[in-house]
This record gives structure tokens, C-alpha cells and sequence, in this order.
């Protein structure tokens, strides 16, 4: 799904019969954990002819999915991005599973940015399980991994241990609720007794992970009954392990060596047998398109359909292809389907930032060719059923978090919560023939990427991208380039400033002009003063004896907000001053509407200099989440760009803090990746406009010599 058009295979694609027989898992980790390795380990193991992709795999930035059967579940299996910049592929994956798999490295620590991704799942209470991977790596430690799980995970319970040969080779794994030892270290699995010292491990952990599992017991006995020394049955353990790991309360650890084959199967086996279906999982709420709330979705194959589009890509030889998850009904090919999108309606609505190029749009479409999704190919599918993810060739209306629906009973999905974009960039095309090009291409990478904004600033005249990060830039200027054929070059980001009156004035503005036939006569005389931070614009009239007839003295008003709007010195709007026209002079022939608008201009910009009039700039109210570790360093770097720090609290999670401040916009275009940064990348902020203050003189002298 993530490259682009897919190749069609011959293999016939998963048909599950029923949502119980469906498992949506999304695999999830920082960067070089070995998330994708794993990935591609599963699939081949369960795929005939699939083979893994050999060597380190380049970052991925979308989603990546296949869809197999293993031992009667059909696995949809879906690979997200880690690294922070694509948090927002991460969310999509998400909504589109029911269950997770984080994937770790046992060489390195648990920093502040895994822990970030793990909030991210513990934001939607979706039940995951944790595999440990490089555990052949010279500092690697699978019982400091567990601890580590434990400080920053809570309730984590190796249910597996890795067997090490005398090259400390991961090759096999010792379950611990099983008591076998499962061997790959001939290159296949076998299973066997515990042996020597294995068996003393497994005893040592057993205990304590029977323990755990029973304290998650719906059964307030179990545990009291264990602790006097009744033999629980290992079958009543699994069925508690089932419901703890459903419940998101309990987060089992299995060691993974993919390279060996060491752990596929007990991933596999925690999939098929401790994972949700989606019947047991609740669909998101349903509106209709004017917004009353539907009766709750249900996950029945022959209810009504209700669907959403998870992502979508855009090829300019296959055309659009939409991959979709299905929480109601069914949908099958040649079926008119209502789509429904209404992503600005709803960004707004949490107090986001107004979204171009997503306009709301309630149409009927066709449906056209389906498939199943098998990493970098597809197989074709008659249809997709409830809790089942499919590809959907030629939705020209639909973009990502579209709501699908019965044309009949038209319904509208609220989106997930997407990530605020706050890095900014410029963009212009770098040649005519590209600009030509560049709409058509920005609305399709809109309609793909929902964690892009774009903007036309009608002030700065500027295209403005605003993205996650800088590797999401170079994403979304390399698709533009490769996927679109259009290229652009980026420039500096301009904040939209004002400029403001600072003293009182009095001016004339006078324009009289003769050449030949009716010339043109205006003369008015203006006394301007500042008002207070958010006056506006007044306008007064004070002309007594009709020195300015009636008739021109709107064309005074005009003319002065036309002036005001588009800046006096600099080019910026003017804000908070009172014009009050007093005076002037008309010609009973030569004066006109336009001559008394110029006259007003006249004036203004005459009065117009260093000494009257100031810059103001944006100030944004930033409230930044940051580690503990990492305040010292963070409230230091707002003082750096003449940010006022107003004050601190606690985070609701705990071990992290909020900072409270006041900082001017034009210092705030590269901090996402600054607070990267100085926060070892545990920093999150938001933004809103507080209000304008005057721009210090040294820096509104060279915004007047760039202007």
C-alpha cells in the first residue's frame, strides 16, 4: 500500500466466512526495532512463495498491509510508520485494527519517544502485546527488557524466554504456561522437554506470570485460592490471559529472532488465539451527513454498510486506489455506495486549524474493482465483510477518512484525531510548466496525506505546506516530484505581520491632476491616532461646512481601508488607529469618487514613516509536554526566542510536565524540529494566536528592508 501501484498476484486472497474469524493487527515501534523485519517474517511464513525482503529496509512513511490465513483466521496484518513524523499513518493504522503488536529492541533503552508511541496506543485502549527483538545484540538483556516493559508499560509479563546457543544466538523459546521448549535451531521448529537450567527458568517465571494473569481474573477467588496453594489448570490461566490481553490490561512479552524463525509462531499464536475479532471490538459512533446520531454500528455482515477509508494513494497510470475498513455490512464490487466527508467539519469542531482543500462533499459512487492487500501486491476479492480491510480501485470522490455507506442510509464516521501539522514550508514551483501542474498534484496529495495542511496566505502571498516534521517534507516534495512530475523549490516562510500607528498625526492628502478634458481634484485633510491592542479600523467625520461633499466622503472611507489593508510602509495591514477626516477641498467639475479614494491613499502613506508607525507581530499562547528531564532545557530554549515562560503544572501523565507560554510566531516556523531536539524527542506543544505586540525595533528594520 505504501509504494505505490501494487502487482497483481494469482493466488486467491483470504475469504473469511465471519468477523470471529478476523484478526486487524498493527505493528508498532520505533525506528530500527525491527517493526518491518517482522513484518515481512510473518507474511512469508504464512504466504507460500513470499520471501523476506533481505538487508535493512528503508524507512517506511505509510502503511503497509497484508492479508494471509493462518490456522482458520484471516490475519490482516498492517505495518506503521515509527518514526515521529508520520504519526499520523501510525493513527490511521489504528482505526484500522483492533489489535497491536509493539516491537522493541532489547539493546536499547526505553527513551521518551517510545514512550510517546506506546501513549499512542494506550490513547485508544487498543489490547497489544510486546515482541523483543535483537536479542543476539552484544548489550542486549531480555530480564532488564522486562523490567524496562514494567517501569514504562505497567502490567508486562514475559509469556515467552529466548534459548540462546554457545554463540548466543537466539534459537529457540521456552513457554512459560506451556513448559515446552520450541527449537528452530536446525532451521526448523520442533518441540521439546525443558532441559538442565532451562527448567529452572521456566520455574522461576512461571510463578510470578501465573500471578499476574490471575490478578486480571474476573473470578475474585482465583487469586486467593492460587496464593493457599489450589493448582489452577493451565487452561483456566489461558482463558484469563485471553480476557486480560482483550481488556488492554495485561501486555505479554514474547522474544523474536525473525532472521531464525525464532517467535513467528508464538506471535502468530497470540494473534489468533488472545486478540480481539472485530465483533468484540466497539465500531466508532455514525452520524448521518446532517449530523444526528445513528443507531450504534454493529459488526454484521448483513447490516447496513458502513466503511471508512483509511488511506488512499494516487497513481497517474492506476488511478486512486483506497484501502477501507469495513465495521458493517458488506461491500462488494459494482455497488452504488454513498460518500460522505466531512474532515473540516469535524477538525474545527476540536478547535483545529480551518482545512483547505477538503471541502464537504455528500456524493453516490460506483464501486469499483476490489482486492485484497498483500504488501506490494494485490489478489482480487468479490467482497469485503464486516471487520475485514480491502483495497478499492476508482473512488474518484473519496479521500482518507471518507465514511462509505449504504445509499439508503447515508452515514458519516467521525475521523480519528489527527496530529496538529506545525512545521511550515514555503513552496513555489520552480518552473512555468510546473506551475501549471502544481494545483492539480497539491489537491491529490491532500486528499491522500490528512496530516498535511496547506494554506494560500492571501497575506504573504506565500503556498504554505504545514507538515509533521522535516522528513515528512521531504515525503510529501518527493512525492510531488516522483509520483506527480512536478518540482518545486521551497522559501523562506513569511509571518503575516501588521503595522500600526504609534503617534497622532495630522496630514493632507491631495491629488489633482489636468490633462486635457476632465481632470481629476481631491483634497482631504486626516488626523490618524492609535487606538488599543484590537480597536480595528474606525473611521469619524468631522467635515463641517461641505468643504468635502457628502457624496465623496464614503470615498474618503474607502479609500483610507483600501490604503490601510494593504500597509503603509512595509506592506502589512494596518490595525487599531482612528481616521477622522476633518477637512479638504472639491471641485464642482474635476473631483470624483476615484479622486477622493486617491487622495485618502495619498495621505496615509504620506504620513507614513519609521517615527509613526511600527511593526506588530503574532504572539502564540505554546503549551509544551515535555519529559521532567527535559524542562530546564526547553523553558531555556523559550527564553531564547523571546518567549516568556508563564508558568508550569504536572501532565496528566505522570513523570511529565506542562510548559506555559508566550512566544512570537516569527520564532516558532523551525520548533517542531528544535523541541525534537532539546527534548530528546519526548516534546509535544500546540499553538493558538494570543494576540499582536510591537515587533522590537532592530528586527522591524529588517522586515522594512525586506519588504
Amino acid at each position: 500500500m505504501s509504494k505505490g501501484a501494487a502487482k497483481t498476484e494469482s493466488s486467491p486472497a483470504p475469504q473469511p466466512r465471519t468477523p470471529e474469524d478476523i484478526r486487524n493487527v498493527v505493528l508498532v515501534g520505533p525506528g530500527g526495532a525491527g517493526k518491518s523485519t517482522l513484518f515481512d517474517h510473518l507474511v512469508a511464513a504464512r504466504v507460500p512463495g513470499r520471501r523476506p525482503q533481505e538487508g535493512e529496509r528503508n524507512r517506511s512513511v505509510g502503511l503497509s498491509v497484508a492479508s494471509f490465513e493462518s490456522n482458520g483466521v484471516t490475519i490482516n496484518l498492517i505495518d506503521a510508520p515509527g518514526f515521529p513524523d508520520f504519526v499520523g499513518e501510525l493513527r490511521a493504522g489504528l482505526r484500522a485494527a483492533d489489535a497491536a503488536i509493539f516491537v522493541i529492541s532489547a539493546a536499547d533503552d526505553i527513551d521518551g519517544a517510545t514512550a510517546l508511541l506506546w501513549q499512542e496506543l494506550a490513547a485508544v485502549g487498543v489490547p497489544r502485546a510486546v515482541a523483543v527483538s535483537k536479542l543476539d545484540m552484544p548489550r542486549s538483556d531480555y530480564d532488564d527488557t522486562i523490567a524496562r516493559c514494567q517501569r514504562a508499560f505497567g502490567d508486562a509479563q514475559a509469556l515467552y524466554l529466548p534459548v540462546h546457543d554457545a554463540e548466543k544466538v537466539v534459537v529457540g523459546s521456552m513457554g512459560l504456561l506451556s513448559q515446552r521448549v520450541f527449537d528452530s535451531s536446525d532451521g526448523s521448529r520442533s518441540e521439546r522437554d525443558p532441559e538442565g537450567d532451562e527448567a529452572a527458568a521456566i520455574e522461576d517465571r512461571r510463578g510470578p506470570l501465573i500471578e499476574a494473569i490471575i490478578e486480571e481474573s474476573e473470578d475474585d477467588t482465583l487469586l486467593d485460592r492460587y496464593l493457599e496453594g489450589e493448582d489452577i489448570s493451565t487452561d483456566t490461566v489461558i482463558e484469563d490471559l485471553k480476557a486480560a490481553v482483550a481488556k488492554a490490561t495485561f501486555f505479554p512479552l514474547v522474544p523474536i529472532s525473525p532472521a531464525t524463525g525464532v517467535g513467528l509462531e508464538e506471535v502468530l499464536e497470540v494473534i489468533e488465539q488472545c486478540f480481539p475479532s472485530p465483533a468484540s471490538r466497539t465500531a466508532p459512533t455514525a452520524y448521518s451527513p446532517v449530523g444526528a446520531t445513528l443507531p450504534a454500528v454493529t459488526c454484521d455482515p448483513d447490516g447496513p454498510l458502513v466503511a471508512e477509508v483509511i488511506r488512499t494513494t494516487s497513481d497517474p497510470y492506476v488511478g486512486r486506489l483506497s484501502l477501507v475498513r469495513v465495521f458493517s455490512g458488506t461491500l462488494r464490487a459494482d455497488d452504488v455506495v454513498h460518500v460522505s466527508g466531512h474532515l473540516g467539519e469535524f477538525v474545527e469542531r476540536r478547535g483545529g486549524a480551518p482545512v483547505e482543500g477538503h471541502t464537504d462533499h455528500d456524493d453516490d459512487e460506483r464501486v469499483g474493482p476490489l482486492s485484497s492487500p498483500l504488501d506490494d501486491a494485490t489478489r482480487h476479492t468479490n467482497r469485503g465483510i464486516a471487520g475485514e480491510l480491502v483495497l478499492v480501485s476508482k473512488l474518484s470522490h473519496a479521500e482518507t477518512s471518507d465514511t462509505l455507506s449504504a445509499k439508503d442510509r447515508p452515514a458519516l464516521i467521525e475521523p480519528w484525531v489527527l496530529p496538529d501539522p506545525l512545521l511550515p514550508v514555503a513552496i513555489h514551483a520552480s518552473n512555468k510548466r510546473d506551475e501549471d501542474k502544481l494545483a492539480g498534484a497539491l489537491q491529490r496529495v491532500v486528499a491522500e496525506d490528512v496530516t498535511m495542511r496547506m494554506e494560500h496566505n492571501p497575506e504573504t502571498h506565500q503556498v504554505v505546506l504545514w507538515t509533521m516534521g522535516q522528513a515528512h517534507v521531504e515525503e510529501i516534495l518527493s512525492r510531488l516530484r516522483d509520483r506527480y512530475g512536478v518540482e518545486v523549490e521551497a522559501e523562506p516562510f513569511r509571518t503575516a505581520l501588521r503595522e500600526t500607528f504609534v503617534r497622532k498625526c495630522t496630514v493632507q492628502g491631495r491629488h489633482v491632476k489636468q490633462s486635457g478634458g476632465h481632470g481629476q481634484y481631491a483634497v482631504c485633510q486626516i488626523e490618524i491616532e492609535p487606538l488599543e491592542r484590537g480597536g480595528g479600523v474606525e473611521f469619524v467625520d468631522k467635515v463641517v461646512g461641505g468643504s468635502v461633499p457628502r457624496q465623496f466622503i464614503p470615498s474618503v472611507e474607502k479609500g483610507a481601508r483600501a490604503q490601510l489593508e494593504k500597509g503603509v510602509l512595509s506592506g502589512y495591514p494596518v490595525v487599531d488607529v482612528r481616521i477622522t477626516l476633518f477637512d479638504g477641498k472639491a471641485h464642482s467639475v474635476d473631483s470624483s469618487d476615484m479622486a477622493f479614494q486617491t487622495a485618502a491613499s495619498m495621505a496615509l502613506k504620506e504620513a507614513a514613516n519609521e517615527a509613526t508607525v511600527s511593526l506588530l507581530e503574532p504572539i502564540d499562547r505554546v503549551d509544551i509536554t515535555v519529559d521532567d528531564d527535559y524542562v530546564g532545557s526547553v523553558m531555556s530554549d523559550l527564553r531564547g526566542r523571546r518567549g516568556a515562560v508563564l508558568g508550569t503544572e504536572p501532565a496528566e501523565v505522570s513523570g511529565r510536565t506542562v510548559v506555559h507560554a508566550e512566544v512570537p510566531q516569527v520564532e516558532l516556523s523551525r520548533y517542531p524540529i528544535d523541541l525534537r531536539s532539546v527534548s530528546h524527542g519526548t516534546g509535544l506543544f500546540t499553538r493558538s494566536l494570543l494576540r499582536y505586540d510591537y515587533m522590537p525595533a532592530e528586527l522591524a528594520k529588517q522586515q522594512h528592508l525586506t519588504a
